[in-house]
């Protein structure tokens, strides 16, 4: 049979593994890598650089009229061999992994002028088949027609020690209840905003990834991708 070039949509719960399983499935695919995540982090970032957001309140009209100067775009790092986001120009795949940007990325995230930008360039990339994407409404909003659609998931400690462990590395004064107490609240949040909540598409198919080695996501979701591109 001949495999096809369709759209792979990858949502699910953060710090579940998503970007990491996307990044490995796009490259041994030879797919084009979408992290949707990172676009809504570099927005983050974008916010509090410009003050618009002051610990939980959201200035939206001053948002509105901001958006327009917020450009968000991937290079690719022949160093890392990924494609890594800059904002206004400028590589900030550092910066927004910092706990600051995490603790303000869902309520920004949930600012429907914000996610209508990002959801039409998220669109405009994925026109030509071939993309893997991942985020939290790429198979109900962003790509419902996506050939196939994952839903990825853990029990919230694991996903909280998982992200412990990546942020030990540059800072190790992260604290486990704060990240645990942190993933808790984005997923309440990404769960229950009115614009493009996180949800199920009815058509995914649901890893639980708690008790899985990488090895054996990736083997899943490989699996998966080929019988998809060998259908007709």
């Amino acid at each position: 049979m001949t495999k096809r070039k369709i759209n792979i949509a990858i949502d699910g719960h953060s710090s579940a593994g998503k970007s990491t399983m996307a990044k490995a499935l796009a490259k041994e695919l030879n797919f084009v890598y979408v992290d949707t995540g990172a676009m809504y982090r570099a927005a983050a970032l974008f916010c509090i650089k410009e003050r618009l957001v002051e610990s939980n309140e959201i200035d939206s009209k001053k948002i509105d009229q901001a958006v327009d100067r917020m450009y968000i775009g991937f290079k690719y790092n022949p160093k890392t061999e990924q494609p890594e986001v800059h904002l206004g120009g400028v590589n900030v795949e550092q910066e927004i992994r910092s706990m600051e940007v995490a603790k303000k990325v869902s309520l920004v995230a949930a600012i429907p002028r914000i996610r209508h930008k990002l959801v039409e360039l998220q669109q405009r990339i994925a026109e030509n088949g071939g993309v893997i994407m991942d985020g939290r409404d790429i198979g109900t909003v962003v790509m419902p027609k996506a050939e196939l659609k994952f839903f990825i998931t853990a029990d919230a400690k694991v996903r909280a020690e998982r992200r412990v462990a990546q942020l030990r590395v540059t800072n190790t004064d992260i604290q486990f209840d704060d990240v645990l107490n942190n993933l808790v609240e984005r997923d309440r949040i990404d769960s229950s905003r009115a614009v493009s909540p996180l949800r199920q598409a009815d058509d995914a198919v649901v890893l639980d990834n708690s008790q899985l080695t990488p090895e054996e996501q990736f083997e899943f979701l490989l699996s998966h991708a080929r019988k998809a591109m060998a259908s007709e």
